[in-house]
């Protein structure tokens, strides 16, 4: 059953075009800072979306000015004569309550519309594809706030934009721009702010309307770096190939190319 929007806080869940869904963090008061209650509410939307099977991409973007300050610093503060056990135990459920998102087995996008620090950055990169508006900021600086990156930030930075550039970022805690990070390639593609939530929702409509399956399956073998080698690549699409050649999506992709006009793909 669908959630009701009732059911979320500080994040709202949208349905702009079919297969397409929207995860808008909701909080700018605070930048959008993963709350408490923001981050149960991401848990319940997960939870939904991997059981829709009518979910065909899904798109995380921020309300305001901001994508993600990160977590919120005032409960991480809070206390300082915890245990570092008790630390851990509430770090690792915040960690894995956010990367949550890696469980979708359909194309993620991060339509970064701001600044995204920090955690905030590390959601970002645990999405498939990352698309940023000109002039946003983005950042790990852990350090310059006396601490060690966290929620899979030293796993997903260098698999993003390699060992070299993810060294600078984490151990200078230094905030690029939108360009930079395009240069780097922290972001597939830079956006004018003016256009940049239709350019990303024209993105998505099109990776929707894409083979369900061949796209889950392309998706699954490109997360967490792809193969680990040429072997373990050919073995998967040995397999992962036939599977797709096996489906009517594939004869209606055949057929829509001879008589030149645009598949309509069923997910069978």
């Amino acid at each position: 059953m669908a959630l009701a929007p009732t059911e979320l806080r500080h994040l709202r869940l949208d349905r702009p075009s079919e297969g397409v869904v929207v995860l808008t963090l909701d909080n700018p008061e605070m930048r959008n800072a993963m709350s408490e209650e923001m981050t149960g509410s991401w848990v319940r939307a997960i939870d939904d979306l991997a059981a829709d099977r009518s979910v065909r991409v899904v798109v995380v973007t921020g309300e305001g000015s901001a994508f993600c300050s990160g977590g919120n610093t005032s409960w991480i503060a809070s206390e300082p004569d915890a245990t570092v056990d008790h630390l851990r135990t509430r770090m690792i459920a915040f960690y894995r309550a956010w990367l949550s998102i890696r469980r979708l087995e359909v194309p993620t996008i991060a339509a970064v519309n701001g600044a995204a620090i920090g955690a905030g950055l590390c959601l970002a990169l645990a999405c498939d594809l990352r698309y940023a508006a000109r002039g946003a900021k983005l950042g790990v600086p852990f350090v310059k706030l006396g601490m060690h990156a966290g929620m899979g930030g030293t796993h997903l930075l260098p698999e993003v934009v390699g060992e070299a550039h993810a060294k600078d970022l984490l151990l200078t805690g230094r905030v690029v721009d939108a360009d930079e990070a395009l240069r780097i390639g922290l972001v597939s593609r830079v956006l004018e702010p003016a256009t940049f939530g239709d350019e990303v929702l024209e993105i998505a409509a099109g990776v929707a309307a894409s083979a369900p399956i061949a796209t889950r399956l392309t998706t699954l073998a490109l997360r967490d770096g792809g193969h680990p080698d040429l072997e373990a690549a050919l073995q998967w699409e040995a397999l992962a190939q036939p599977v797709t050649l096996a489906t009517a999506d594939l004869q209606e992709g055949i057929a829509a190319s001879k008589e030149k006009r645009p598949p309509v793909f069923t997910g069978q």
